[in-house]
């Protein structure tokens, strides 16, 4: 493994990686802008504990002091979820300031995939992706998420894009960037809270060693970018999406009231969204990124197995 200028390892994953031993990258966007303290810093060490289970060593991703960091101590992932929302939210176009000025940041899922291609990981777990937003035809607004998995070869596994965004037009981008989305055990594209949606996955796999085999195939290939592993949330968990999209489309409408844009839109739909389900919403992000974790897990097992 070479040291990078701006990169630092904590000792378990930098120890994981020397011995070409699994690793899974993580998030932590979740952590600062997803869900309130002390949930947040609960979930994030279940998360990794998750992940752990598997045999497999987790990496939380963050820039802290200007500093790129793949993997977290305990204390660290405490102190960014006691931070919240004051922790920056870094996408890829904040990382040359957040690093030159010595600044913090939570990692999106452009960010994360970064920091993890730069780190030698090629598997990363959340909960679900951004995408193209709704009115994007008027506004422009489209999660840099799309572009780094054109770019960054990492496979994300995740619950499918936020169902508040526009799932049609992020399918279509996805497809013109050449991202391959397999659905894990479905052939519907799932959405976040919902299970389905009414537009299909590029293919199926049913087992982690079916999706390390996709994966290998495409980066033996040297194609760019990465690949979208998608897990439906359990249907214990799922809400149901008349539901959801009534509570979005009265939420679209006070967010142009209040005039909410850019990076603090997600975050207020999905505020939105967690006060007008009675908080079942955050019950429901805490099983699906746990279960993505372990899935995350098995797959980099699988990868790791077929060299």
């Amino acid at each position: 493994m070479m040291p990078l200028q701006y990169l630092d390892f904590s000792p378990e994953v930098a120890d994981a990686l020397d011995a070409g031993h699994p690793v899974v990258a993580l998030e932590s966007t979740i952590l600062s802008h997803g869900m309130p303290w002390p949930q947040n810093a609960a979930t994030a060490h279940d998360v990794e504990a998750c992940v752990r289970a598997a045999g497999v060593i987790p990496a939380t991703t963050a820039i802290l002091d200007g500093r790129l960091k793949a993997g977290l101590s305990k204390t660290e992932i405490d102190t960014i979820g006691r931070q919240g929302q004051r922790m920056h939210k870094a996408s890829r176009r904040d990382l040359p300031w957040l690093m030159a000025t010595g600044g913090n940041g939570s990692t999106t899922v452009a960010s994360t995939m970064i920091i993890a291609a730069l780190a030698g990981i090629r598997v990363f777990a959340t909960g679900g992706i951004g995408g193209v937003h709704r009115g994007a035809q008027e506004t422009f607004d489209i999660s840099a998420d799309l572009q780094e998995l054109a770019r960054t070869p990492v496979a994300v596994v995740c619950s499918g894009p936020k169902i508040i965004l526009d799932i049609a037009l992020t399918r279509e981008y996805l497809e013109t960037h050449g991202v391959t989305i397999v659905g894990y055990g479905t052939d519907t594209l799932p959405a976040f809270y919902v299970r389905e949606s009414a537009f299909a996955v590029d293919c199926r796999a049913d087992s982690p060693s079916a999706v390390a085999d996709i994966l290998q195939a495409r980066w033996s290939l040297g194609l760019d970018g990465g690949l979208l592993i998608t897990q439906p949330v359990e249907a214990s968990m799922a809400l149901p999406v008349e539901d959801v999209e009534r509570i979005i489309a009265k939420a679209l409408q006070q967010m142009e009231v209040e005039n909410v844009t850019g990076k603090a839109i997600t975050p207020w739909l999905l505020e939105k969204l967690h006060a007008a389900s009675g908080g079942k919403t955050l019950t429901t992000n805490i099983g699906l990124i746990k279960n993505n974790a372990r899935l995350a897990a098995e797959i980099a097992c699988a990868l790791h197995a077929s060299g």
